[in-house]
């Protein structure tokens, strides 16, 4: 069986299979995507980010 077979009859066939698939691609996407661009964020701005700096500026409580 074709690649194209294959598609056809396991996502395409159905359109419930295939909204599900959409909508599971989509997710998986988003949570990539977004893994990647905070990557690049707190890379380009390391030293620059709160959590770099805020020992700078924290205040200890006394007790």
């Amino acid at each position: 069986m074709t690649l194209a077979g294959v598609l056809y009859n396991g996502i395409t066939k159905r359109t419930s299979t295939m909204v599900l698939t959409i909508i599971g691609g989509a997710f998986l996407f988003e949570r990539g995507f977004d893994s990647v661009a905070d990557y690049i964020w707190e890379t380009h701005n390391k030293g620059k980010l709160w959590k770099d700096i805020k020992g700078k500026y924290e205040v200890k409580e006394e007790e």
